[in-house]
């Protein structure tokens, strides 16, 4: 065995080039699981985001529809409709005065369609800053 000038051989030195290199993998590894978990998390805050959007922009669209169509107020399914989307009508409820049909029974709520849009912008916001929140090229992984 041949020594090196500060008194070790080639063995040794070898040894602990290799667990050198192998703390570097497991650093290197333990990162990658860090930024991983990191992802994770924040894919399933922007898929609750999408999720609970859509949702209320089907209820807004189903109120809508309800109100166009001249539905039965009274009946229980459109009181669940109305009675759900209220408090997210509500800061939109006097934007507007919404156009009605000649007997004026059939409504065109103006408002609803101005809430819709807000809350997708609100929706789309938000997905935006959790993918920027995600960092450059999360899409590509």
């Amino acid at each position: 065995m041949s020594q090196t000038p500060n008194g070790r051989n080639e063995f040794e030195r070898d040894r602990e080039l290799i667990h050198n290199q192998e703390v570097y993998r497991l650093r290197q590894e333990h990162e990658r699981l860090r930024l991983a978990q990191r992802r994770a998390r924040l894919a399933w805050v922007r898929n609750t985001i999408i999720l609970l959007v859509g949702a209320l922009e089907i209820l807004l669209c189903l109120r809508l529809f309800l109100r166009l169509t001249n539905a039965n107020p009274d009946n229980p399914f459109a009181q669940t409709i109305y009675t759900l989307s209220e408090p997210f009508m509500r800061p939109f409820s006097t934007l507007f005065i919404s156009p009605t049909s000649a007997d004026a029974t059939r409504i065109f709520d103006v408002n609803n369609l101005i809430a819709m849009l807000v809350y997708a912008l609100l929706g789309a916001l938000g997905v935006a800053l959790i993918n920027y929140l995600q960092g450059p090229g999360f899409q590509s992984r």
